[in-house]
Formats: structure tokens, sequence, C-alpha cells
């Protein structure tokens, strides 16, 4: 143990005054779901990079956190997407701003965006970040392996209303794909 440190009965490590405790047993939680964390994220990102950013976001918060080692996966799972989507967001803020100030023009496309696949790729990201976040973050996470069980205690919710809620989603997002293809 390290001096000044005392690790108290809820497993949290408590730092001198003025630093914030990190938990005991964020290695084992870090080993036993950081693949499914980075798979959650890079679902809604489409970059394994900013997935692993966005994991480390997510491990830090965590590791700052009271939530109990055995909810930690399906807190996880909700936080990886819940961070995603606000990459997503704030990514498209961005994009519009530096469009704002190249006077309209469009940025340059990358050779990338020619190919179809990343095109759609990117439209899908796109519009599931205009969705509810409840139902984005099912939909994430029903996509990327999760039972409804989990899905359900993950988000509070019933396990019977995980299904109408992923296909609100699904409905949801359907819709924002045709209107932004009927735009284009």
């Amino acid at each position: 143990m390290v001096t000044g440190r005392a690790e108290r009965k809820d497993g949290v490590v408590s730092d001198p005054p003025g630093r914030k405790a990190v938990r005991s047993d964020l290695e084992q939680v870090f080993r036993t779901t950081y693949p499914r964390v980075i798979a959650v994220a890079a679902r809604v990102l489409g970059s394994r990079d900013e997935a692993e950013d966005v994991a480390q976001e997510v491990f830090l918060t965590f590791g700052r956190s009271s939530v109990p080692v055995g909810e930690a996966s399906g807190w996880l799972s909700v936080a990886a997407a819940h961070t995603a989507l606000n990459h997503l967001r704030s990514n498209r803020r961005r994009a519009s701003r530096e469009e704002a100030a190249n006077g309209g023009d469009a940025v340059c496309p990358d050779v990338a965006d020619a190919v179809v696949t990343r095109d759609e790729r990117r439209r899908v990201r796109a519009a599931l970040g205009l969705l509810p976040r409840k139902q984005a973050v099912a939909l994430v996470l029903r996509h990327s392996g999760l039972s409804y069980a989990e899905i359900a205690a993950a988000l509070d919710l019933s396990p019977g209303s995980v299904g109408t809620t992923v296909r609100r989603a699904e409905s949801a997002l359907r819709k924002e794909l045709n209107r932004h293809a009927s735009s284009d």
C-alpha cells in the first residue's frame, strides 16, 4: 500500500485531501470490460482511435465513481454510448462552425468519403446523433451485442420495454435517414 492512502470497505482507495480517490477494483474491471467499451464506442463513432479516446474518458470517470462492481459492465456500456454520442454531436457542431467560417464553402472532402459505404456510415452516425438519447443508446447497445436483459439493467428499463425502445429507435433512425436522403 502506498503511504498516505487507505482502502475503505467499499474498495475505494482514499487519497490525501484535495485528490479524488481511485477505485481499487479499477484494473480488474478495466481488463474485463475494455473490449466491450471499445466495441460500443467504435460502433457509434466508426473509428477505433476515437473509441479509445472515449474509453479513456469513461474509465477515468468510472475510476472515481462509486458504481458497484456488479453494475460496472452495464454502467460502462451506457457511459461509452453516451460519451460517443456526445463526441458525434460536438464533431457535427465543429464541422458546422468550420463551414460557416469558410463562408459556406465545403471543406475538401476526404478521399475515403467518396466510397459509398463510408458515406452511408457517416449518414447513419449523423442520424443516430439526432435521436433521443435513450433510444440511441438502446439501439447502439443492442447492435453491440448486448442482450435485452443487459440493456434493461443498463438503462433502468423493464426487459419487456427494451424491444419497444429498440423498435422505436430503428423507426426514428429510418425516418431521419429518409429525411436526410430526400434533402440531398
